[in-house]
């Protein structure tokens, strides 16, 4: 019977879990994120020079924006020409929510109705190098990556008309609870996920890398080859659940960031952002 269990495990362990590749992003430091403004997404802004980092959370939702029912922010991201954009949900309906801020100041926001079997959460967006095309990501198990116009900087966008879907990454291998990616270059993205089952990958929160076939370009789809790269850190003073966030990559300096929730009351305490570097 043990040689039968033992058997069954190496079976399950080598379809379940991808080769990880080894030594690819080393962590070199953290900072405490609070709990409130920094728990769900962050972002390096290139424009104007000299932008501070851009963080969500609970507390960075304005109080007009959560009155319309958009009670959720997910992991921003920000264009190479200083376009922020954070992505919205809410609790019902049939609708998702962009909200722009232009390198000017103002904002605006912009409304993606959900396509069939689209899920209605929002957890994320990545705008690509040449600012043209944003990705986003839905939570739950998926094989896929919804492409959209970037709104506010694709010049087809406008906040009076609705934000379409104009395009898919098809991902070669599944991924659970994605909370962020960001792209490291024209066809790269780096990924972080809240998977809590470890079945997927191996591990439980991994950091995975998607490469794709082509860059977007809002009139094809393209396919995605996903690759595990590491667990996220899971270290706090108290014991539970950790909860991986959002991810930024800062091509300035090679940067690679990734929030951690800690558990239980050590969220108020000892959540980080993790920094890492390519080793």
């Amino acid at each position: 019977m043990t040689g039968l269990v033992a058997l069954a495990t190496t079976l399950v362990v080598s379809v379940a879990a991808p080769v990880f590749a080894a030594g690819t992003w080393n962590e070199v430091g953290s900072d405490r994120a609070d709990p409130l403004t920094e728990s769900q997404g962050l972002t390096s802004v290139e424009v104007p020079a000299g932008s501070p980092n851009r963080y969500t959370g609970l507390g960075t939702i304005p109080a007009d924006v959560r009155g319309r029912g958009w009670n959720h922010v997910g992991d921003p991201d920000a264009s190479y020409d200083g376009h922020y954009v954070e992505p919205y949900q809410r609790d019902s309906g049939n609708t998702k929510m962009f909200r722009v801020q232009a390198p000017d100041g103002s904002w605006s926001e912009y409304v993606h109705t959900l396509g069939a079997g689209e899920a209605l959460n929002n957890s994320w967006a990545a705008i690509s190098p040449d600012g043209q095309w944003m990705l986003s990501g839905e939570y739950g198990t998926m094989n896929r990556f919804l492409v959209l116009p970037t709104p506010g900087v694709n010049p087809a966008t406008s906040p009076s008309a609705d934000l379409p879907q104009v395009a898919t990454v098809t991902l070669d291998h599944p991924v659970r609870d994605v909370q962020g990616c960001d792209f490291s270059g024209p066809t790269t993205l780096l990924c972080s996920s809240d998977d809590p089952d470890g079945a997927l990958f191996g591990v439980t929160k991994p950091l995975f890398q998607v490469d794709l076939s082509a860059e977007p370009n809002g009139t094809a789809d393209v396919s995605g080859h996903v690759t595990a790269l590491r667990q996220l850190p899971l270290r706090s003073s108290c014991s539970g659940t950790f909860e991986a966030e959002g991810i930024d990559y800062d091509r300035r300096t090679g940067t690679l960031r990734v929030i951690v929730v800690s558990p239980g009351f050590c969220v108020l305490t000892d959540s980080k952002t993790y920094r890492f570097t390519r080793g």
